[in-house]
């Protein structure tokens, strides 16, 4: 059985935080099922965006599992936000959170996929 998006991006936050790190939510969308993006910055200021991974992605071992695809890397906040308002456009219900990783690599916080 698959958790809630809010309990998932509730356990993120501990573990970002847990690994000396900073997490804030920016937009919270829909409890139950909404799509996440986490926002990487790291404290050069270089950003990345990360976005739901396609369905193909999946693991049919843990298929509970969110896995992550990296949409945008090193482009400049501007054009992340962007992207952010064009995905909100879409699907208003989906999460965005920000997190500054500290020394933890933000593959270990999320999975993410390589495409």
């Amino acid at each position: 059985m698959r958790v809630t998006t809010d309990f998932w991006v509730s356990a993120l936050l501990r573990r970002v935080f847990s690994a000396g790190g900073f997490a804030a939510i920016v937009k919270r969308g829909a409890t139950e099922a909404g799509a996440v993006f986490v926002m990487s910055r790291n404290r050069l200021g270089e950003t990345a965006l990360y976005g739901p991974a396609p369905q193909t992605s999946y693991d049919s071992a843990r298929p509970d599992e969110r896995h992550f695809s990296s949409l945008n890397v090193g482009e400049d906040a501007a054009a992340l936000e962007a992207r952010l308002e064009k995905e909100k456009r879409f699907d208003p219900d989906i999460w965005v959170v920000e997190i500054e990783a500290g020394q933890t690599p933000v593959e270990d916080l999320i999975s993410v996929t390589k495409l």
